[in-house]
């Protein structure tokens, strides 16, 4: 018994077209008329053609996979990005969208000099045709580094310096100000701010909206404690606001977490959120439904932004750049129990 799958003469009889024309379309070069390339398509899923990868690639030269990488320090760097929620939104929004354009993603993590040097002299081997970068430090080298090695790369946010490369964003600074005329709408009069650290631009964006709201409304100065995007950290930061400004009885924290370890906080200090102190998050993550109460927060859609970035990745692959595209994505205040 024949056990050969279908093959591309199979395929070039069916279309009734040469096997060097079904091999163009398969391989995906463009000087092949639209309705040929119809022609062919048409006659692989009559034969149930399945390309083979391997040799493929040795006409393509592109790996079909491409790198997503997470790029922070310090030993425990990843422990701390499998326990954020935020981090897994984002795998699952580059899967979906790469899934559907038969590319494989890689997770790597670059949390030293090393790891960066690991991961650069990976990719410039075409081990993988490109990079998803999600950076959480200001000054990581990582992005200067793959723009120098000629990687194709898009970022999740802007930059902390500018640089000629893809990113897709949010207006953080618009989420800070829903953040803000909603904690004012309940009728909070002494607001506080468990900040993101200020190195980074989505977090003075997000501390800057909230300020411009205060100062539309005529409100002075507001306390910040700065946190560090954790638990732990937001519940460190609500302490010293309430040591500091006992009479707080609204707060704005840079993202789900840090509201999560401020309501920790209240509670053993026997405030009531949101009766005694209101408690606005960030990110709308599971965190935020499984907090108690809920969390009330602004919404960053960050499986959209994500899906967004294998889009551009995927695009910059096919063919010559048409230079940096920048995507920003507006923010949604949700309303739930805490404010």
């Amino acid at each position: 018994m024949d056990r050969r799958g279908p093959t591309l003469e199979d395929v070039a009889r069916e279309a009734g077209v040469s096997r060097a024309t079904v091999s163009r379309v398969v391989n995906g070069i463009r000087n092949v008329d639209p309705g040929i390339q119809d022609l062919v398509r048409r006659a692989i899923r009559s034969t149930g053609y399945t390309p083979n990868g391997a040799a493929r690639s040795l006409v393509t030269r592109r790996a079909e996979t491409v790198a997503l990488l997470v790029s922070g320090a310090g030993d425990a760097f990843a422990a701390r990005v499998f326990a954020d929620p935020f981090f897994g939104r984002i795998v699952s929004g580059a899967v979906t969208c790469l899934r559907g354009r038969a590319i494989h993603p890689v997770l790597m993590f670059a949390e030293s000099d090393a790891a960066r040097t690991q991961v650069v002299d990976y990719l410039r081997r075409g081990s993988a045709d490109g990079a998803l970068v999600v950076s959480v430090q200001a000054d990581d080298p990582l992005p200067r580094m793959l723009l120098a090695a000629r990687v194709p790369l898009v970022l999740f946010a802007r930059p902390a310096q500018p640089l000629p490369v893809s990113y897709v964003d949010m207006d953080h600074r618009r989420g800070g100000r829903l953040a803000a005329e909603h904690l004012l709408a309940r009728g909070c009069r002494h607001l506080a701010v468990i900040g993101a650290p200020r190195d980074l631009p989505a977090g003075r964006d997000r501390l800057a909206g909230f300020r411009d709201a205060l100062g539309r409304a005529g409100r002075g100065p507001v306390p910040v404690a700065e946190g560090d995007f954790t638990h732990d950290g937001g519940a460190a930061a609500m302490t010293r606001l309430l040591e500091e400004h006992p009479g707080v009885d609204g707060v704005f924290a840079a993202n789900d977490l840090m509201a999560q370890g401020a309501c920790r906080i209240l509670r053993e200090r026997g405030r009531r959120v949101p009766e005694d102190t209101a408690v606005v998050g960030f990110d709308d993550s599971t965190v935020a439904t499984a907090c108690r109460p809920s969390l009330t927060t602004v919404r960053q859609p960050v499986e959209k932004m994500a899906a967004a970035m294998g889009e551009l990745l995927a695009d910059q692959l096919k063919g010559p750049p048409h230079g940096p595209a920048h995507l920003v994505f507006e923010p949604e205040l949700v309303v739930r129990e805490s404010a």
